[in-house]
């Protein structure tokens, strides 16, 4: 129930895909020209970069992390960020740097337990003496809003998925942007809003990106920066969670999620009713969720089960990760009323077995006492993930004596709040770390 979608006024599929593309490219957001800052340079190389040949798939759990392959994907001088920001709609203030950026393989879980590969955004800055190349830097995990296509994944796309890691790595730090289970170069298809296996991916993405680190002859400092956008936003949280742990041998600094669904029974899913969030995305993020979680929790029998004709024909193949929204919008109504049978839409609204365990599995993660400071960024004008997620989320840290404040960016839509966001996020780590 979060990520790409915009605010939209006009919730017919036609203007969705003129104001939306996958839960990361975002033709709102007229990124015409990106993919030529980042594809091109990508062929230069990096330096000290290397790509590794694929070691064996077979995993044990102490395994997890192990870094398989480094490979290039970009490298931009400072003038060439601040462009590509520029074009995304983000702020560029913060921008120092140029940045060198990395696509990682690694080893990590399914969501069975199991071993498994996922791939993952690596992104450094550039360094332009030798006193800067050996400097200890503060890591940033960057985790992304939904995307609905596999190759709208970080380390894969050219547009949207790297404006945000691109900004903090111009700012100074390095940045982890874990593709997830499933998206990018991972096998699979994507467990959409399955907050503990994005977990696993995010964590087995630190342990990986500490040793892509030594290999491109970089030093990791061992402080970490959270944040992330829509369902990043939630991961953000469940990330944070794991930090009494020790997440991955790295000391928790500061967490900053923008826009996230932290309150999905109480706040996320009745607005997809009450008309707080948009037509548009109301029916494309519960589709997705039901499709995705269905394969976890025993939520419905058949598709026929939960969604009228012709949908119930198409909705599991629109959901494989091969298909861009520009081919999922269409081929879906305009309203959830449209999208659902009367039973299963009464049902929705009242969760009972497989629904309800799913909408439990993936709540609560604001329900717990952080001692690094948080900092919840939303937008009072998002009908996506309306900022009630944020209240809710502070509410709940406050029963813990937190104080985390709710930063409004204003009358925004969903996917201006993190472009609005980010420089201040990246401003605050700096502090947070000085």
């Amino acid at each position: 129930m979060n990520a790409e979608c915009t605010n939209t006024t006009n919730s017919t599929p036609g203007h969705a895909r003129s104001v939306r593309r996958g839960g990361a490219a975002l033709a709102a957001l007229m990124l015409a020209g990106l993919a030529g800052l980042t594809a091109a340079p990508a062929a230069q190389g990096a330096q000290g970069a290397e790509d590794v040949g694929a070691r064996p798939a077979v995993a044990h759990h102490s395994d997890r992390g192990a870094l398989l392959r480094v490979t290039p994907v970009a490298d931009l001088s400072r003038a060439e960020v601040a462009a590509f920001l520029r074009k995304g709609k983000f702020g560029t203030e913060t921008v120092r740097y140029g940045v060198r950026a990395y696509r990682l393989t690694y080893r990590t879980v399914g969501t069975d337990g199991r071993p498994t590969t996922a791939t993952g955004l690596f992104v450094l800055p550039k360094s332009e003496s030798k006193a800067q190349r050996h400097r200890a830097l503060g890591l940033v995990s960057d985790a992304h809003g939904t995307m609905v296509h596999r190759d709208y994944a970080p380390s894969v796309a050219e547009d949207f998925g790297k404006l945000s890691p691109y900004l903090h790595a111009a700012a100074g730090k390095a940045v982890a942007a874990p593709d997830y289970l499933g998206l990018g170069k991972g096998p699979g298809v994507h467990p959409y809003m399955d907050a503990r296996s994005a977990v696993t991916a995010s964590e087995d993405m630190l342990r990986a990106s500490r040793t892509a680190a030594q290999r491109v002859g970089r030093t990791l400092s061992g402080d970490l920066y959270l944040t992330g956008f829509s369902q990043g936003g939630q991961v953000t949280m469940a990330l944070a969670r794991e930090a009494d742990r020790g997440l991955a041998g790295f000391t928790l600094r500061a967490v900053a999620p923008v826009s996230g669904p932290y309150d999905l029974s109480g706040e996320e899913m009745p607005a997809l009713f009450d008309g707080r969030v948009n037509d548009t995305s109301a029916v494309f993020y519960l589709s997705y969720f039901l499709v995705a979680q269905n394969r976890l929790h025993a939520i419905y029998k058949d598709p026929s089960d939960a969604f009228r004709a012709p949908y119930a024909d198409r909705i599991e193949r629109l959901f494989d990760g091969r298909h861009t929204e520009e081919q999922v919008l269409p081929a879906l109504p305009k309203t959830v009323k449209e999208l659902l049978t009367p039973a299963f839409y009464e049902r929705v609204q009242r969760p009972t077995g497989g629904l309800k365990e799913a909408l439990a599995a993936n709540d609560g993660f604001c329900d717990w006492k952080p001692a690094a400071p948080v900092r919840l960024y939303a937008a009072r004008g998002d009908t996506d993930v309306p900022i009630e997620n944020a209240r809710s989320c502070a509410a709940t840290l406050a029963a813990h004596g937190v104080r985390a404040p709710v930063l409004d960016q204003g009358g925004v839509p969903h996917m201006q709040s993190v472009g609005k966001a980010a420089p201040k996020i990246a401003r605050w780590f700096a502090r947070v770390g000085s």
